[in-house]
């Protein structure tokens, strides 16, 4: 892993444009296995796990042509093998598991040697995936390995889950799209990339009802067709500049911001004393906001910032929110509502000087504004964390140290030469 070395105390300046979505692409990506035609895919980011994805594929016949300059790539499985060498499904990266209904589909059959690596926000299960394709028509043999089998192809179903997943539903979303008769999924989730996915579906011919909603239907088809398909930009990478942008004390505009996800967003960050603007679809954070944290009217009780699935605030994007909390004045209390490590960084801030309590595995409470100092810090194989973690570094006049940060490349292909395009100073080790 490479360590990001941050000379730090400069105020970002600039114009950003960001990637494509990472929690996007890999979807619809996996996606364009279910039909036989070509697909194009525009605004495509440059990222390690699509690096892996485009080997499988190409292992197994597929042609891709990726021009990673201009993020336009054209896929076309038609060639696509009909059996899996040695079984074998991409391993190391969670996305695998979004291949499941169009090797179905295929195949008729996988085998699945081991769950695959994500991150260590916590433990990924894989019984609700099963739990969909069962319902839609696959049977699973529980053995060692396990195996998936697809003797008569998706059949629609009716299925409430647990909780709003979001790899689940879109899972059902694949796999429903060429089932036989109605599909309806209860509790789905609903955040922008799930969006994405199911317009890409759309555009190839699904039929969908309930997008953005809770409770999506699906009427199955005999097939999908070829498309062209942009991907949508990386609302997370939006959030990340703008945060960069206020914690440095610079002026960040951002285009293509997609304003209609930011209303809640842009609440959170007026409760740390960021005021965001919008101009047309360029999100503007100004220099020297005051960076004080918002005293509830409800004068018992502490600010809060709490995240779950959307269309609360994202999860994903509240290690951004903690880290410029380090540099607010007053105290802040965050709720992680869905992952029971995702606090597990939050030590290294200590490092820096930060002073923030963990109340228990979902819970802290920041106390803002205390010294900062330059330090070697530690990140965790979280990739939101790792940005977090450069924030507060970028901040501090003086060389820093965030070990192990090669993890950023998974979402952000470009992160260091935007950074720089800003004014930062950093430089992989």
């Amino acid at each position: 892993m490479a360590d990001l070395i941050v000379y730090g105390g400069k105020p970002l300046a600039g114009t950003v444009t960001p990637s494509g979505n990472k929690n996007s692409v890999l979807p619809i990506f996996c996606a364009t296995l279910l039909t036989t035609e070509p697909v194009t895919l525009k605004n495509v980011p440059d990222i390690t796990d699509l690096d892996k994805l485009v080997s499988f594929f190409r292992s197994q016949g597929s042609k891709i042509d990726w021009n990673r300059d201009k993020g336009v790539m054209r896929v076309d499985h038609s060639t696509f093998r009909s059996n899996l060498a040695n079984d074998e499904l991409p391993q190391d990266m969670r996305s695998t598991v979004l291949l499941y209904p169009a090797l179905l589909h295929r195949l008729r059959k996988i085998t699945v040697q081991a769950n695959a690596k994500g991150c260590s926000l916590g433990v990924r299960e894989i019984d609700p995936h099963l739990e969909i394709l069962r319902a839609l028509g696959a049977v699973i043999n529980d053995g060692d390995p396990l195996t998936i089998a697809l003797p008569a192809g998706f059949t629609g179903a009716r299925h409430w889950l647990d909780y709003m997943s979001v790899t689940v539903t879109e899972n059902f979303a694949m796999a429903a799209a060429l089932a036989k008769g109605n599909s309806t999924l209860i509790n789905a989730a609903s955040e922008p990339h799930v969006q994405d996915l199911c317009a890409a579906l759309t555009a190839m011919g699904a039929k969908i009802k309930g997008i953005g909603t809770s409770m999506i239907s699906i009427t199955g088809v005999k097939k999908l067709h070829g498309a062209t398909i942009t991907i949508n930009t990386d609302y997370h990478e939006v959030v990340t500049f703008l945060a960069l942008g206020a914690i440095t004390g610079g002026e960040v505009r951002v285009r293509k911001s997609l304003p209609h996800h930011f209303d809640l967003i842009t609440r959170a960050f007026h409760k740390l004393g960021v005021v965001v603007e919008h101009e047309g679809d360029t999100a503007i954070v100004r220099r020297n906001q005051s960076l004080r944290i918002e005293a509830p009217h409800t004068s018992n009780l502490l600010p809060k910032i709490e995240a779950a699935p959307w269309p609360y605030f994202s999860v994903d994007l509240l290690p951004l929110l903690i880290a410029l909390s380090t540099r607010a004045e007053g105290t802040i209390h965050f709720w992680n509502k869905v992952y029971e490590n995702g606090f597990s960084w939050i030590p290294e801030l200590a490092k820096f000087g930060a002073h923030a309590v963990v109340s228990d595995p979902h819970r802290i409470v920041v106390f803002g504004n205390r010294p900062l100092r330059p330090a070697v810090v530690d990140s965790p194989y979280v990739i939101r964390a790792a940005v977090a973690l450069t924030m507060v570094a970028a901040s501090i006049p003086g060389r820093s140290v965030v070990r192990n940060a090669e993890i950023i490349k998974r979402a952000h292909p470009r992160f260091v030469e935007n950074l720089r395009s800003l004014g930062a100073e950093l430089e992989w080790k």
